[in-house]
């Protein structure tokens, strides 16, 4: 069994944190998963949404960084708090030496997907990913927005509409910084009631369109929240994804 992970600070608030989940085996360093929750960026939920699969990834011989992150309702949390969270607790893995940053990928799930999607489009951190994979994302915050996912959840994120604050959906939605320059995995259920599987599929013909390498798997039967079982089929394909040689390989 892989030890008990300890909870690391990256930042000064008590919501900057994440717990880091190391391999059994001694050796090192590893390649690493940063592992975004969901829950429409609220307070509500926290980062235990992703703990089974970060001990997952850790039985498996990856590091697993399961962040945490200033939310909407929280003091700093929502625009652009949450970013700069990510954005900290990513460049914070430069200086673990369990960690080589140099193999880094980024997972998230529902909004996590989005704030994943994010880091991928990144420049100019500490850490630069490999890859970045979107389970269930929301992709595209001004469709989110007019759709009103989450009832309203992206403009309590953002804390404005598209016409109030066009610059912020510029810099926070997915779809308006393609290309993102490294390869990506989309995973959406077909059943998904919370974040419309057009959400990825969209996004993915126009990244595809932008010369992004993505693949996009669509689960006819899934839902929400089955695309982060550890026992499912989604998590068998992304893990098949991350420990890929050109994601895992030294120099690749």
């Amino acid at each position: 069994m892989p030890p008990l992970a300890p909870v690391v600070r990256y930042g000064d608030h008590p919501e900057q944190v994440a717990n880091l989940h190391l391999p059994a085996e001694e050796g090192g360093p590893w390649p690493a998963v940063v592992l975004l929750h969901g829950g429409f960026w609220r307070e509500r939920w926290d980062r235990t949404l992703m703990t089974p699969l970060a001990r997952d990834l850790a039985r498996r011989g990856l590091v697993a960084w399961n962040v945490e992150y200033r939310r909407v309702g929280q003091a700093g949390g929502g625009w652009p708090g949450t970013l700069e969270d990510v954005a900290a607790a990513l460049d914070a893995l430069a200086d673990v030496a369990e960690v080589d940053p140099a193999r880094v990928v980024a997972v998230g799930h529902s909004a996590g997907g989005q704030l994943a999607l994010w880091l991928g489009a990144r420049r100019g951190g500490a850490v630069r990913l490999r890859g970045a994979v979107s389970l269930a994302g929301v992709c595209d915050l001004v469709r989110g927005d007019a759709d009103r996912l989450g009832d309203g959840a992206v403009r309590g994120f953002l804390g404005a509409s598209v016409a109030e604050a066009p610059d912020r959906y510029a810099a926070a939605s997915p779809a308006a910084l393609l290309p993102l320059g490294v390869p990506q995995l989309l995973v959406h259920g077909g059943r998904d009631d919370v974040v419309p599987p057009s959400q990825s599929r969209d996004y993915a013909a126009a990244a595809l369109a932008a010369g992004d390498d993505v693949e996009l798997i669509e689960l006819p039967e899934a839902g929400h929240e089955d695309v982060i079982d550890p026992a499912g089929p989604a998590w068998a394909a992304v893990r098949a994804w991350l420990v890929a040689p050109e994601r895992v390989e030294p120099g690749a």
